[in-house]
């Protein structure tokens, strides 16, 4: 595994951004691109569970780690992305403790969660070093709480110290739309939503992160101690990078001479 969690630890901010095309080409790419993380995205992206493994295959062998959000919190949907060899899990809607305590049941091995076992999996090469992988993984796995509800936001503090939960991430269009202020980051009770946020995760020793796609907006939101960063997703590079090409091909085309 590529040591997330212990280098968050450590204090050190970590960048990644989002994959929802479902492309193991795409993944291929981002992971070559200098990203520290990338999250895979199961709740609103285009792949399925087969496109998560190839696109951790893809990634295998890039610096990035590899993060899957689920769209739930069963433990099966948990169980079988760690098993294909993912090294957090990200659950969107967390509303209280008890959805934060389901999340870490399924992150886990006995006797700190549920997990089940399986030796014949991708995450401990289908066997080899299963022991290694079963002593590592409460470790090196990575628990991130989507913070994007109103009812969490009375419930931080309860939700920062459940051992397991390792990221508060802030999920901003959700989060913003469930305030009833959709889209309007510099609104002061989604100021004050991040600085709670912020501040219930420093007082248990976690992190915190956010979305966003201004890489101008980086300063704000770090100067908050928000130090898990994702910025942008593969979709949106391909789209931007097509788009400005158009334009300008477009603009040559309107001075061309004939």
């Amino acid at each position: 595994m590529k040591n997330l969690k212990k280098r968050l630890k450590q204090g050190e901010t970590l960048h990644g951004c989002w994959l929802n095309t479902g492309s193991s080409l795409t993944a291929e790419i981002v992971g070559l691109s200098g990203f520290d993380w990338v999250l895979i995205d199961l709740e609103h992206g285009a792949g399925s569970e087969k496109d998560v493994l190839h696109q951790l295959q893809a990634l295998e062998h890039t610096q990035t780690a590899a993060i899957v959000r689920v769209e739930s919190s069963e433990s099966q949907r948990i169980h079988r992305v760690l098993d294909m060899g993912a090294e957090g899990i990200m659950c969107p809607k967390i509303t209280g403790p008890e959805g934060a305590k389901k999340v870490v049941q399924g992150l886990h091995y006995p006797p700190d969660g549920g997990r089940g076992v399986a030796k014949m999996v991708r995450a401990t090469g289908f066997g080899l070093h299963f022991n290694e992988y079963y002593q590592e993984a409460k470790e090196n796995i990575l628990g991130i709480a989507q913070i994007e509800t109103v009812e969490v936001l009375d419930h931080l503090d309860e939700v920062a110290a459940i051992e397991g939960i390792d990221v508060l991430f802030i999920g901003p269009a959700d989060l913003s739309m469930e305030l009833g202020i959709f889209g309007q980051f510099d609104h002061p009770r989604f100021k004050e939503a991040m600085k709670e946020t912020v501040n219930a995760a420093q007082k248990a020793g976690k992190a915190t992160g956010i979305l966003f796609f201004n890489p101008e907006d980086y300063q704000t939101y770090h100067d908050l101690g928000i130090r898990f960063i994702a910025c942008g997703s593969d979709a949106t590079f391909v789209a931007d990078g097509a788009r400005n090409l158009a334009k300008k091909l477009d603009f040559f085309r309107s001075i061309a001479k004939p």
